[in-house]
């Protein structure tokens, strides 16, 4: 797992009918990285610190075993000092 700063929501109008209407947002592992879309599950806004895990754990956590995810939040963090 790894620690991302949830950075804005992404919008597709168009999705293969397995990926639902799961929220995708854009998330960043550090300042100046590149941003990398991940799958929101949970409920997060931007500025949110998140807990994401990614390859076939990021499937196995949007709660379908074949969703086409590489990364899905897990968790929000509550309290945490950059």
């Amino acid at each position: 797992m790894k620690i991302f700063k949830v950075e804005g929501t992404l919008v597709s109008t168009n999705r293969i009918a397995m990926m639902e209407h799961k929220p995708l947002l854009t998330v960043i592992d550090k300042p100046g990285g590149t941003p990398q879309v991940a799958v929101d599950p949970v409920g997060c806004k931007p500025g949110d610190w998140v807990i994401c895990c990614g390859s076939s754990a990021a499937r196995d956590a949007t709660g379908v075993k074949g969703y086409p995810s590489d990364l899905t939040i897990v968790g929000i963090i509550d309290n945490w000092e950059e």
